[in-house]
């Protein structure tokens, strides 16, 4: 276990993949939430 965090959070390498990873993870997030809206949005104006 002590590997692994030091090798995430020890280097500079282990923190941009970090970053990387909890970006893109909010990035899904956000988008799932946009279309969705967007898709009750365009049901509302068809019914």
């Amino acid at each position: 276990m002590a590997f692994w965090l030091d090798l995430l959070f020890g280097n500079f390498i282990g923190l941009i993949s970090m970053f990387t990873l909890f970006f893109i993870l909010g990035m899904a997030g956000w988008f799932l939430v946009f279309f969705m809206k967007k898709i009750r949005e365009e049901e509302r104006s068809k019914g």
